[in-house]
């Protein structure tokens, strides 16, 4: 592969994540599912330990995104990318803002790592990751870090 395609590809992948972005501020869960292979696992912050397949995953971001009230904050930093002609992976850190329904103000850092795979010509999410740090002592959330 040369690097004209690999830097092509990550071109492609940081417009995916940045349609994300879009979606997810905009609490568009269709846009968001867009990029997702129908077959994608997700391990989410929150539980189960895993969601199986596209519908799985609409379901919670639907779920997710019915909690704020209006727009999300989501800001990405951080994003490396990794990519090859027909796998690549991007890990990053991504900030959510927002005030739910409730009345709560959200504003914490998630780590992140996404895994994606060539289908027909578009990048697809195979497999997301996310995760909050945790401290070891009280086995909480680590909430209050910032990058």
């Amino acid at each position: 592969m040369t690097s004209a395609t690999s830097s092509s590809n990550e071109d492609r992948i940081r417009a995916l994540l940045g349609e994300r972005v879009r979606a997810i501020h905009d609490k568009d869960a269709q846009v968001l599912m867009s990029a997702c292979a129908p077959d994608i696992v997700s391990f989410d912050a929150l539980p189960p330990l895993q969601r199986l397949g596209v519908e799985a995953v609409r379901a919670r971001a639907e779920e997710w995104l019915g909690w704020y009230d209006g727009p999300v904050g989501y800001d990405i930093r951080d994003l490396r990318i990794t990519a090859g002609e027909d796998t690549a992976f991007a890990s990053y850190l991504y900030r959510v803002t927002g005030t739910m329904t409730n009345g709560t103000t959200v504003d914490m850092w998630v780590r992140s790592t996404v895994c994606l795979r060539m289908a027909d010509g578009d990048w697809l999410i195979a497999h997301e990751h996310t995760s909050v740090p945790f401290d070891a002592e009280s086995g909480t959330a680590a909430l209050d870090l910032t990058p």
